[in-house]
């Protein structure tokens, strides 16, 4: 299981746009129509990754609690799926409905999505403020498959919190770790 850790984006650069479709509905969703009024991550996973599988859970929890509170939730996935078919969007499709994701699973076929991020790895975590201004880069908590530490969501929540009080984010974050994304 290699271990590619996040890019740390610059804190305060702006959310890029995109329209992808949405393998639960079948639409085209945009950023403008899914970000949240008070912060909007986007997470990018996939299928078939062990650390994605190992917070599936605890991203559904987080997406049930902050969607009422004005944070906006999009996962996206842009694995080349000749080399991983079982990240395409049937099975993008399958997985969402599975798990009963809260937000919607876009396929970024192009990779051009996961480019514009710096996205390096499954999960990978971005939190935008109000205004699309990057606020938290990095991991979802400590927990990684097989370390024993309970999953919790705590730095992603930390974040989440202080944008809804309207409090600046700790600069002080820590990449996530994961599987890297599989690049055509």
């Amino acid at each position: 299981m290699a271990r590619t850790p996040s890019v740390m984006t610059p804190l305060g650069a702006t959310a890029p746009d995109f329209t992808l479709p949405d393998t639960l509905s079948g639409k085209d969703v945009s950023l403008a129509a899914a970000k949240g009024a008070k912060a909007t991550v986007i997470m990018f996973i996939c299928n078939h990754c062990p650390f994605v599988k190992h917070v599936n859970a605890a991203l559904v929890k987080l997406g049930n609690d902050y969607k009422d509170k004005g944070i906006g939730f999009i996962a996206i996935s842009s694995n080349d799926v000749a080399s991983y078919p079982d990240d395409g969007p049937e099975q993008m499709k399958l997985v969402a409905a599975q798990q009963q994701y809260p937000f919607p699973y876009l396929y970024d076929e192009s990779q051009e999505v996961a480019k514009a991020y710096e996205a390096a790895c499954t999960p990978d975590f971005f939190v935008y403020d109000g205004n699309l201004q990057l606020a938290y880069r990095g991991q979802l908590d400590d927990s990684r498959p097989g370390n024993d530490k309970p999953v919790s969501g705590a730095d992603l929540r930390n974040a989440l919190d202080h944008l809804i009080a309207g409090k600046e984010v700790p600069a002080d974050q820590k990449p996530s770790i994961g599987c890297s994304i599989k690049w055509k």
